[in-house]
């Protein structure tokens, strides 16, 4: 059942519409773990300073994450983001990105890390991605996140890395940069050419939709009232994917699906509050609960075409 998640350990200070938070837990390997940790054990490969204390520690110690492989560099800072949303919160502002510890990270994996069932390679250099994957060979199924500064700067990385992978995480605008497609179908399907067997598109407030060589899967977003703030929520669906994954004894498309519906489940805990204040507080029973919300608002009825045109008087 173990799950390995290699990615950035953070602070993020955040502004929107509805407040702001000067310093808070952040991170792409902090946001996927908290909320695979809900469905199987996690351990985290990544880098923080002497600036990180007891406090975040323990949201970790919390939810039971091993974070062994977490170096610490003492008289370091921890790497630093501010950011900003507007009304449109798909779209999220850079003001301040202060690398300090995570500029100089090379990932150190333990015996154990190495020996991980799934594997998932959070958003940091693509180079760092494939020598990270080349140390788990055995792994049963390995994911990667990647953004548009890579895409844009070190493309061919990029690509050297997805080819090492099972599925691919990214949101559809990054889908069509980096395969030079505006369709998404268009782009999955080149995507796809390079070696993954799945790619799972995050498309934000209008939901997700996964992508096999064969077969296409598509899912909403769940509807919510109130969204405070959307940092962290693409790592924390790919947490709810991959860790639903890692509490299954086998993996087919069918559990594929359902993975994708937790993801988006835990997602929609996330943005209900800032950084990580809601799925650190977050309970199995909430979990379920918005899971069974979900399958009750995608399911219906499947009928063949004849008998709805006769009910309907038209035939």
């Amino acid at each position: 059942m173990s799950l390995l998640v290699v990615g950035s350990v953070a602070f993020d200070a955040v502004e929107t519409p509805f407040g702001s938070r000067e310093k808070m837990l952040g991170g792409s390997a902090t946001h996927f773990s908290l909320s695979a940790g809900f469905f199987t054990d996690v351990r985290v490969v990544g880098v923080v300073g002497g600036d990180f204390g007891r406090e975040e520690l323990a949201v970790f110690e919390k939810h039971r994450i091993d974070t062994s492989d977490v170096e610490r560099v003492e008289g370091g800072k921890t790497f630093f983001w501010r950011g900003r949303y507007d009304f449109d919160l798909n779209t999220a502002h850079t003001l301040d990105t202060q690398l300090n510890v995570f500029a100089d990270f090379r990932p150190k994996l333990s015996d154990a890390s190495r020996r991980s069932r799934l594997v998932f390679l959070g958003n940091i250099q693509p180079d760092l991605q494939r020598e990270v994957r080349e140390q788990v060979s055995g792994a049963e199924l390995v994911a990667l996140d990647t953004m548009n500064y890579w895409i844009t700067t070190v493309p061919e990385a990029v690509k050297g890395a997805i080819r090492g992978v099972n599925v691919v995480i990214i949101n559809d605008a990054e889908a069509r940069q980096l395969a030079g497609e505006p369709n998404l179908i268009k782009a999955a399907r080149k995507i796809l050419s390079w070696g993954p067997m799945a790619l799972v598109v995050k498309r934000g407030e209008y939901g997700a939709a996964m992508f096999t060589k064969d077969t296409y899967f598509a899912i909403p977003a769940y509807p919510l009232e109130a969204v405070f703030d959307p940092t962290g929520a693409g790592d924390t669906f790919a947490g709810g994917f991959m860790g639903y994954l890692a509490s299954q004894p086998a993996i087919d498309e069918a559990v594929m699906r359902r993975a994708m519906i937790f993801g988006s489940v835990m997602a929609s805990f996330n943005v209900e509050e800032f950084g990580t204040e809601r799925v650190s507080r977050l309970t199995h029973a909430e979990i379920n609960n918005r899971f069974q919300g979900f399958k009750k608002m995608t399911h219906f009825e499947a009928i063949p075409f004849e008998r709805a045109a006769r009910e309907a008087g038209k035939s």
